[in-house]
């Protein structure tokens, strides 16, 4: 919920954009969560990760099941091009029985200053934090970085959750 309210504040709306989600899609649990909450809304889709780390297909199959476009690449600049959001997720160090399988991975998708101004103007870069190095600090004072913005939306986002809940059981 937290992530489908800071879209839509970034953006006025969830009908009609394209989201592309980058980075650990086979293990992450907020890129699951989001990929299908979005699939309530007319969204486009690109993954973005290695083959290794690739959204599991059960839940791309489910997606495209239920009407959505989904595009799967590995091309993080083109993706850039084409997406009004990037959610960024850090590939998972803790996932990997080999240091060395990791250390081939990690850094595969770096989110920096120059991929933004390079890609559609006006793209939101988001990411549920803690990052490690998979968007570079020189994107941090950029508008176009919401992350921080999304985990301040957090606390409102559970205020109204909860408000919600005790009202309801009041």
């Amino acid at each position: 919920l937290l992530d489908l309210y800071t879209i839509r504040r970034e953006k006025g709306r969830l009908d009609g954009l394209h989201v592309g989600l980058v980075g650990d899609l086979k293990y992450g649990r907020t890129v699951h969560s989001l990929a299908r909450a979005l699939a309530h809304w007319s969204v486009t889709m690109t993954f973005v990760a290695p083959p290794s780390l690739a959204m599991p297909a059960e839940i791309t199959a489910a997606l495209r099941e239920q009407g959505c476009t989904v595009h799967e690449t590995t091309d993080l600049q083109a993706a850039a091009q084409d997406c009004d959001v990037l959610y960024v997720t850090r590939i998972q160090k803790e996932r990997f029985a080999d240091p060395d399988e990791y250390q081939a991975l990690r850094g595969s998708y770096v989110v920096d200053r120059a991929l933004v101004e390079a890609a559609r103007p006006g793209i939101t870069i988001m990411h549920p934090l803690p990052r490690v190095d998979e968007i570079a600090r020189d994107v941090d004072p950029l508008p176009n970085a919401a992350y921080f913005r999304q985990a301040h939306n957090g606390v409102p986002v559970r205020m109204a959750l909860l408000a919600l809940v005790l009202d309801a059981v009041a």
